[in-house]
């Protein structure tokens, strides 16, 4: 039987610059071996598995000119562009299944366009078998750069593919009751319940030079994560022993407790707090299909489209026959281009615009039905 800390579907992984380039000198596969194991037995597991690597900018540290242990935004921005490729190479070389490379910034999740691109090509990476591997986009990021922080990026890309959980490896055992480095007797916390002012007192600063973030943007992310119901634990990705006792059910480090159910709280998101733009009328199949069947929603059952709304906006749904408020969903289509498909069968969209964005005009995972 799985213990609680198995008990994902979906998790994503992030792990650090200390784990990737532990030695200043480049990618090592040093504890990134276990940790590659650890994702191919989750695999086999049926688990799905979506990976947030830092370590562009180590990784290209040591073949750019610098000669200061704080290289200007511009020098990190050529390390991580040469050093993304020795990363995701480094990675790839333990895997049997093939590896995709998404790099994003925090302006891609906030973009609707954008943002529903990202949901859509990791929906079909995973359906496929692949493991998305995401990291910030340095080269063409400033500010985020400063931070480093993959971190909060992580709990993002949890929440952009809906995952479940959230594992942030490091090279610390979890959060302490005070800093291990000072205080040796210093206990670890192995749940927390709640994230408070004297959580954060908790959090020491990072003592990598290498590394760029702390404690403290962990415990940020878990914070994001868990308000939206994903399961986050900070966890020794440097020990082969933590992977062994996770695939035991067993918390090897500090678990953050989520607030509810990843599912519902998307759920009750769509539900009670984004705002309707517009609204669908639905001819009494794909009514049947969406309330029965718990299906997506194609351009063929679409009649009518009110509204001027943008991709990623949220759309009423309606039956057309009894006028009943049968759904929300998050849209595929803007409703220009909604207006030319409606109707029409999925295969038909290319011959209409030109492209396909996306076969569904709504999909399963972005709707709620409330009939």
């Amino acid at each position: 039987m799985l213990g609680v800390v198995m008990k994902f579907t979906r998790v994503v992984i992030k792990v650090g610059s200390a784990l990737v380039a532990p030695d200043a000198s480049g990618c090592s596969g040093k504890y990134i071996l276990a940790i590659a194991r650890f994702i191919s037995q989750c695999q086999q597991a049926g688990k799905e598995v979506i990976l947030v690597s830092s370590g562009s900018v180590a990784a290209g540290r040591s073949l750019i000119t610098h000669g200061s242990p704080n290289p200007s935004i511009t020098t990190k921005q050529a390390m991580a562009a040469v050093g993304q490729m020795k990363m995701m190479a480094n990675w790839q070389r333990f895997f049997d299944v093939p590896c995709s490379q998404l790099l994003i910034t925090h302006g891609d999740l906030k973009d609707r366009q954008r943002y529903i691109n990202i949901k859509n090509t990791l929906r079909i990476l995973l359906a496929n078998g692949v493991i998305p591997i995401v990291n910030e986009n340095d080269t063409v990021a400033t500010e985020e750069l400063k931070v480093g922080d993959n971190d909060n990026l992580a709990a993002l890309v949890a929440l952009v593919s809906e995952a479940d959980s959230l594992f942030i490896l490091s090279d610390v055992d979890g959060v302490f009751e005070a800093d291990p480095r000072l205080n040796p007797q210093a206990k670890l916390i192995p749940v927390i319940a709640k994230i408070d002012a004297s959580v954060y007192a908790m959090a020491g600063a990072t003592n990598n030079h290498i590394a760029t973030g702390g404690m403290k943007t962990k415990i940020q992310a878990a914070e994001k994560a868990v308000e939206n119901g994903i399961e986050t634990y900070i966890l020794n990705g440097s020990r082969g022993e933590v992977f062994e006792a996770i695939l035991r059910g067993e918390n090897p480090g500090t678990h953050f407790i989520a607030q509810q159910g990843a599912t519902r709280a998307r759920k009750h998101w769509l539900k009670h707090t984004l705002k309707s733009i517009g609204t669908l009328l639905l001819d009494a199949g794909a009514v049947n299909a969406l309330t029965k069947k718990g299906a997506s929603l194609l351009p063929s059952g679409v009649i009518e489209v009110t509204g001027d709304f943008s991709v990623g906006d949220c759309l009423d749904i309606y039956d057309a026959k009894n006028g009943q408020h049968i759904a929300k969903g998050i849209s595929q289509y803007n409703s220009h281009d909604l207006q030319r498909i409606k109707g029409k069968k999925s295969d038909e969209i290319i011959a209409l615009l030109g492209c396909c964005p996306s076969k569904v005009v709504i999909h399963r995972d972005d709707m709620v039905v409330l009939k």
